[in-house]
């Protein structure tokens, strides 16, 4: 059975999940900011999934984002699959304003995040993907 990193368990609070993919958000208040875990143990890259799977995170990926633009306004949506610091892979989908305190770089190592105990207002409104388990 998979289970999650401790440091995404630790940042993140849960949203959802599908068969594939567990739906978290960041607890960081600077910024709405969704992450997908596959939950598959030992997987570090996106390209050591099976093909298959590969199609269904990228479906999951692009829901959250056009959900994410939706429910925010967001001028411009980041995504990444970094795991340089945890190496369980996962993807950032993060709404990112003009003018928000790391505007135009990037989030990653730059200013001080604002811990959320609790989920924002605008988590409610994201439609989750229809991959359900």
């Amino acid at each position: 059975m998979a289970s999650l990193h401790p440091r995404l368990a630790a940042d993140t609070g849960a949203l959802g999940e599908t068969d594939l993919c567990w739906l978290r958000w960041m607890r960081d208040g600077r910024f709405p900011w969704l992450i997908v875990v596959p939950k598959r143990d030992g997987l570090r890259e996106w390209h050591h999934l099976p093909d298959g799977d590969q199609a269904r995170l990228l479906a999951t990926v692009n829901h959250l984002a056009a959900e994410l633009e939706r429910v925010t306004g967001a001028d411009k949506i980041n995504l990444g699959a970094l795991g340089n610091l945890v190496p369980q892979l996962h993807v950032h989908v993060i709404a990112r304003f003009e003018g928000d305190e790391c505007w135009p770089g990037p989030v990653w190592g730059q200013g001080t995040p604002r811990p959320l105990e609790t989920a924002p207002d605008w988590l409610a409104r994201i439609r989750l993907p229809a991959d359900r388990p």
